[in-house]
């Protein structure tokens, strides 16, 4: 690791510990203030990121004006803010708090997919508050195993994962074993968790539509749902006019009957993304437009004109 790389992680460390510490003493609704303004921030002090993101509501939004597209993305940013701040307060809040902030309503479809004995696959995206989300299935009794990547920092990653299992989900790292223990995982019974809304390297894909265009999406999910035999169930959580929260447990995907061809992992794969854009249809402004969706190109090449 270079120097200055090391420099860089130690003062994000750093950084994280300071508003680890505000986390812990302010209340929720100030440290969501706070959140909003730094993500307002946040948005000047990024520009290759704002230009990237201003493309990605170009190619989902085409028929709204210039001046609609930039106050999403300000909402946008705002509300990665006050995501931030309460991943923090999560670190410290009790199950009971959790329950107060953030409804739960469909987890029914999930205990029912749990009746057969074979688990369920759980598909969500960047969307709300993703890590509310996992909380709040795990304060509502729901055996959750998550994949996760692994975080550039030791430190962060053992934050983050401590974050993450606070509420009895076990937490996957991305690598070579983790297909097995996801399969374990549903061998157990226990519902697998999985973000699919990013073109993520070293992780297999296929293209799907996203928003008219092809999108290289993780299919893990699906090759697990077909090899156990279970359901695949969208989950999503939203950000409420209130500043509360309402995690929605949907209907399971049709699933067709299992020999995890390759046209079934496509048909999945994009059957799951259809219902990732349509939630973001909904609630634009809550997911995260900056990321390269559509970074690779059919055929594996990587953009050029990528941001």
């Amino acid at each position: 690791m270079s120097a200055g790389r090391s420099l860089g992680h130690h003062l994000a460390w750093g950084g994280i510990r300071v508003l680890q510490g505000l986390g812990a003493v302010l209340p929720l609704r100030m440290l969501c203030s706070l959140g909003g303004m730094l993500g307002g921030v946040a948005r000047r002090l990024a520009p290759k990121d704002m230009k990237r993101a201003r493309q990605h509501l170009e190619i989902a939004f085409p028929a709204i004006s210039d001046e609609a597209r930039e106050k999403l993305l300000q909402a946008s940013m705002r509300h990665l803010g006050r995501t931030a701040a309460e991943t923090l307060w999560l670190l410290r809040a009790s199950a009971s708090e959790v329950d107060e902030v953030c409804d739960i309503c469909g987890q029914e479809h999930l205990f029912r997919a749990l009746e057969s004995g074979k688990g369920a696959v759980l598909i969500t995206g960047h969307l709300g508050n993703w890590e509310l989300l996992n909380a709040r299935l795990g304060t509502a009794g729901i055996p959750m195993t998550i994949a996760v990547k692994d975080v550039y920092d030791p430190r962060v990653d053992n934050l983050a994962t401590a974050l993450r299992s606070r509420f009895g989900s076990q937490v996957v790292h991305r690598g070579r074993n983790a297909g097995a223990r996801l399969f374990e995982a549903l061998n157990n019974n226990r519902v697998n968790g999985l973000l699919i809304d990013q073109d993520i390297r070293d992780i297999p894909g296929v293209h799907v539509p996203f928003f008219g265009r092809p999108a290289l999406t993780p299919i893990g999910a699906a090759q697990l749902a077909l090899k156990a035999g279970c359901p695949i169930v969208p989950a999503f959580v939203h950000r409420k006019a209130d500043g509360k929260h309402l995690a929605e447990v949907f209907p399971p995907l049709d699933t067709p009957i299992p020999q995890e061809t390759r046209d079934q992992v496509v048909e999945l794969t994009a059957a799951a993304t259809a219902a990732i854009e349509s939630q973001i249809r909904r609630f634009p402004e809550q997911w995260v437009w900056m990321h390269r969706r559509w970074r690779t190109a059919v055929g594996g090449r990587q953009k050029k004109n990528e941001a």
